[in-house]
């Protein structure tokens, strides 16, 4: 590479205005105790987004910005940079010419790993950039999992005939394949990994920021192998097909620790599997990081802060209660307070709380454990779900009686909590003396800032933000990008709405009044409904109305 292009990527950016020299020097500051590239570091403080730096290096050094989902790579090229070099630099071969490669990678100013592809392969290389998500996505399919496939597929015995060394020994093409799969789930920051059985193939498929789709569809004769690899690895019964089990194992993967809740689940066409990740490394996240408005970020603290009563996080399965509870105690956990949590099952490991995994089948349920807690002198509690009247009754009584109670409930938005409490069979006074507040949320999808682009709302769009006391001149959405895997949608932001019970409410809740009453004295309190607050976040560009709508009114 000619000494023209070696400049240095802050010199670059700073040359380019897209950031300051104090920016710069932070960033460095930061660099130096993390250890991070440089652009990697820049992105994720939010000084530059992926695509400014692609701009930065096309313009300047004339570095070509290239879009791995729009680019066919031939298989016989990918052989030419070994898979250890490729996942170590981020990088895959495009295209061979001469004596030139044309080689993609996440940092093409990275002269020690353009000098190390070149003399393994012989080649001189052309470096092009590429995202980070779009490079891995290309390595994980380019590389090992077809690699263990072909193995597998050209010594496959029967199903029946499974040989122990297949699914146990760490070097055999099955537990490479399912390594492979889970390295690339936890990479691209997936969620759930499904192992979909038909009648003639079985699917693999991803859910990604809520929404799941087929990654890839391998044959039939596979499916054995695989279910029985994930079934050794989280210790589940591998001769069991019958009956549904749960288990669950740790992985290490790229230097990070991942717990993983594994079910399966018996079908027509065999065992479904499903694997739940966990990514440990993120840890628990800090109440201003959950995407509450201000409004309803001091609400929130107010009512977890109180000494004593209820505190309810409602709202459908994947909608992110347990992500707030445990921000909630990691908010609360001081040396001089005693938390304990009953769960089902213990998500995240919480320094100094003590936790407390359910276990139905020797009789330790969810009302069990929470009787056993209040003789272990707790300030605080947390109750993983209220699911029945003897759950609900134990924990308003402890709230009652000097703690404070955290829990989540199944309900549509945060004032039904109160009718179902009744319909649990509590008694009205037992819930006005002891509720102190309810957060009902959903999961909406974030709208990538690669690639969010503003537009005039349609006449119907306005309509019906007007309806709602808004007048918008424009709306976003995303258009896809690399980023964002094509979908104009990159991570999640949750929309609250969060009540506070007064006065006024809790004498309603005690004169046993309609559902219409208590959401009109809400109102009166201030509670922005969980649809305003999706459209507030529409307007600013976080999210998009339509996932507002989708979450709020179709469901």
């Amino acid at each position: 590479m000619s000494t023209a292009k070696r400049k240095r990527l802050g010199d670059l950016l700073i040359e380019s205005s897209v950031i300051s020299d104090e920016q710069l020097q932070q960033a460095l500051r930061e660099q130096a105790k993390t250890k991070q590239k440089l652009g990697d570091l820049l992105i994720s403080q939010g000084y530059i987004t992926e695509q400014q730096l692609f701009e930065v290096l096309e313009f300047q050094l004339g570095i070509p910005h290239v879009s791995l989902f729009k680019y066919q790579i031939d298989p016989s090229i990918t052989g030419i940079i070994p898979e250890s070099l490729a996942r170590r630099y981020q990088a895959i071969p495009l295209h061979k010419e001469g004596g030139k490669l044309l080689v993609a990678m996440a940092d093409p100013l990275d002269y020690f790993a353009i000098e190390e592809l070149r003399m393994s392969t012989g080649f001189r290389i052309e470096p092009a950039i590429s995202g980070k998500d779009e490079l891995q996505r290309a390595i994980a399919r380019h590389y090992g999992l077809q690699d263990s496939m072909s193995q597998i597929m050209g010594d496959l015995p029967t199903v029946d005939e499974i040989r122990e060394t297949e699914i146990t020994d760490e070097d055999s093409p099955v537990v490479r394949l399912v390594n492979q799969m889970i390295q690339q789930a936890v990479q691209l920051q997936v969620s759930d990994i499904h192992v979909d059985p038909g009648e003639a193939n079985v699917a693999i498929r991803y859910r990604l920021d809520g929404v799941l789709r087929t990654e890839r569809v391998i044959p039939k004769q596979m499916q054995g192998f695989i279910t029985a690899r994930l079934k050794i690895m989280a210790k589940l019964n591998i001769a069991e097909r019958r009956l549904p089990q749960d288990g669950r194992l740790k992985m290490q993967v790229d230097y990070k620790t991942v717990d993983i809740r594994v079910s399966s689940l018996p079908t027509i066409h065999g065992e479904k599997i499903v694997l739940r990740i966990l990514d440990l490394s993120v840890g628990v996240k800090a109440i201003d990081q959950l995407g509450f408005s201000p409004r309803n970020h001091r609400v929130f603290k107010s009512m977890i802060e109180v000494p004593y009563g209820i505190v309810l996080i409602t709202g459908p399965t994947g909608s992110g209660k347990t992500t707030t509870l445990y921000s909630a105690l990691q908010h609360l956990n001081k040396e001089d307070t005693n938390i304990v949590t009953v769960e089902d099952p213990v998500e995240y490991q919480l320094e100094g709380v003590n936790q407390v995994h359910v276990n139905p089948q020797i009789g330790l349920t969810f009302a069990a454990g929470l009787r056993s807690i209040l003789r272990q002198d707790p300030n605080i509690i947390m109750v993983g779900e209220i699911r029945d009247s003897e759950t609900a009754e134990i924990a308003i009584r402890a709230s009652l009686t000097g703690h404070l109670v955290l829990s989540t409930l199944h309900t549509n938005d945060s004032v039904s909590s109160i009718t179902r409490f009744r319909d649990m069979g509590v008694a009205p006074y037992l819930i006005a003396s002891s509720l102190v507040g309810v957060v009902a949320q959903r999961l909406v999808r974030r709208v990538c800032n690669d690639c969010r682009t503003s537009y005039a709302p349609t006449e119907q769009e306005a309509i019906y933000l007007r309806s709602h006391g808004i007048h918008a001149d424009k709306l976003y959405k995303g258009t896809g990008c690399g980023t964002c895997n094509q979908t104009g949608y990159r991570g999640r932001v949750a929309i609250h709405e969060v009540l506070a019970v007064d006065d006024r409410i809790r004498q309603l809740i005690g004169m046993e009044s309609t559902i219409q009453d208590l959401r009109r004295a809400a109102a009166e309190t201030g509670l922005v409904q969980l649809m305003d607050d999706g459209l507030d976040k529409a307007v600013k560009g976080i999210t998009s109305l339509q996932e507002v709508l989708r979450e709020t009114v179709f469901h």
